[in-house]
């Protein structure tokens, strides 16, 4: 039997990168996916991916850093499918580089809008209607800038170690109504993110001596998402080629 089968899930920033490999190995372990995210171009090529192996996907437009976008999210998975299982909470961005007194005030609000009041907003109306599902896991991506500071970068580190704090709170909260609630924390990744900075300024951050791939990322969301892991909640995994370990 496939690891999420019967299972309901939502993939936000489904449409590349980490996103797009969690939705495809959601859908290849039996979940309905819904992918959210505003790119539409990307999100259609994802969902025929899926329908190609014979499973099933659907996309919602949807802008992470507006609370009835989310809202909608959740009620268009539960009309589809019927409930709501399983979250990946992923979308996010990486946002201007300056040292903090020089940076844009509009960047800042735009990246704590997206990568942590997003996920706020996610889990706001993820997790009603997966108390109304029988219960269900949620996965939010944070980064190693969770855990660590990372020179003009500010706002994104800030944003992914409220994350990490905001998942905890929300594991204590609901564990007790079958709710578990964990992040992974990524280093460097070959995805669309980085694709403007030199990869060989990137690869000796890691002691492994690569970047890391979104398949990689995905898995480790997998694992955290069906019942392999079902005594793990509140926790932080970092998925880094030992770059937290230095």
């Amino acid at each position: 039997m496939k690891q999420l089968e019967k299972k309901v899930a939502i993939v936000t920033g489904g449409a590349s990168g980490i996103g797009k490999e969690v939705a495809i190995l959601y859908a290849a372990e039996g979940a309905k996916v819904v992918i959210a995210d505003i790119d539409e171009s990307g999100a259609q090529k994802v969902i025929s991916i899926i329908e190609k192996s014979a499973g099933e996907a659907i996309f919602v437009k949807c802008d992470s850093s507006k609370p009835e976008d989310n809202e909608l999210l959740v009620k268009k998975t539960v009309e589809k499918f019927g409930a709501l299982h399983i979250a990946c909470n992923n979308a996010g961005i990486a946002g201007p580089l300056a040292p903090v007194g020089d940076y844009p005030i509009d960047g800042w609000n735009k990246v704590i809008s997206i990568n942590l009041s997003g996920v706020f907003y996610a889990m706001h109306y993820q997790i009603p209607a997966m108390i109304k599902s029988g219960g269900g896991v949620i996965v939010n991506m944070t980064s190693i800038l969770g855990q660590v500071g990372f020179r003009n970068a500010s706002a994104y580190v800030a944003a992914k170690h409220g994350v990490v704090g905001l998942t905890k709170n929300a594991a204590l909260e609901y564990s007790h109504q079958n709710i578990r609630i964990n992040s992974v924390g990524p280093a460097f990744i070959k995805t669309p993110m980085i694709k403007d900075i030199d990869e060989s300024l990137l690869v000796p951050l890691h002691p492994i001596g690569r970047l890391g791939k979104p398949e990689e990322v995905a898995e480790l969301v997998l694992f955290l998402s069906s019942e392999k892991s079902s005594f793990i909640t509140g926790g932080y995994f970092s998925i880094d080629g030992g770059y937290l370990a230095q």
